[in-house]
């Protein structure tokens, strides 16, 4: 991989399973609330539970991406329709859930190489950004427990800015709020529609991170994505 001749200065990160590795966080979250609520006594495996669980979480997600269902529907139906899958009564999904935002921030896993290259970055006088879909009571602890808050100019998360990602309003809001210009902005993230996307179609580079087993066919030549497979390849682009 060449090094980019193009000066960028502002560079805006995804958060969850870019920086934070959500996949690996979210499941030892899940695991210590399963225990705690005592599903266990349902003969219910807690992988099948976290796999059903996942399933409707995706989908719903969805949903409120694209503004068909609010936070609290999505918060408790994600939960409830688990629930009612795998036959397991008595059990509050709202109740759920607050345990598990609760339980969240507490797992610290990063993704491999996340301090190391936004330290390398920082020394290099980058202005570094985040931009994510989530909740603020979530995502902020999770930079400050995960210590890489300090790192950041600025948050910028969906439930505040009120616009999520892929649609180009939160781009804009963060380019305009972070005085940056959109020809030396990069954007860096692991989900396709999302955060590559959702950035070219606002007219900012993207970096797109294949950080697991997503298809490569997806991308298109001539589009200016840079392709790395793991954080340090950061370093042969910036």
């Amino acid at each position: 991989m060449k090094k980019v001749n193009r000066k960028y200065t502002s560079l805006f990160f995804d958060l969850d399973n870019t920086l934070w590795d959500f996949n690996t966080n979210s499941y030892h979250a899940m695991h210590v609330v399963f225990i705690k609520l005592g599903l266990s006594a349902f003969d219910v495996d807690f992988d099948h539970f976290f796999k059903v669980y996942s399933k409707y979480n995706y989908s719903l997600w969805n949903l409120y991406r694209n503004r068909g269902i609010t936070k609290k529907e999505l918060t408790k139906k994600r939960f409830q329709d688990t629930f009612d899958e795998l036959g397991i009564t008595g059990l509050d999904a709202e109740q759920m859930n607050n345990k598990y935002l609760n339980e969240m921030p507490n797992q610290e896993k990063l993704v491999d190489g996340a301090p190391e290259i936004l330290n390398y970055l920082k020394k290099k006088n980058y202005q570094l950004f985040i931009i994510t879909n989530g909740f603020k009571e979530v995502q902020y602890k999770k930079l400050q427990n995960a210590g890489i808050d300090t790192y950041f100019d600025k948050i910028f998360i969906s439930e505040e800015v009120k616009s999520p990602k892929p649609s180009k309003e939160i781009f804009e809001y963060a380019i305009t709020s972070s005085n940056a210009s959109k020809a030396k902005s990069l954007m860096i993230g692991d989900d396709w529609e999302t955060d590559i996307l959702g950035a070219l179609k606002f007219g900012i580079d993207s970096v797109y991170f294949l950080n697991s087993s997503k298809e490569e066919q997806k991308i298109h030549s001539g589009q200016k994505i840079y392709i790395i497979t793991n954080l340090y390849d950061l370093m042969e682009i910036l």
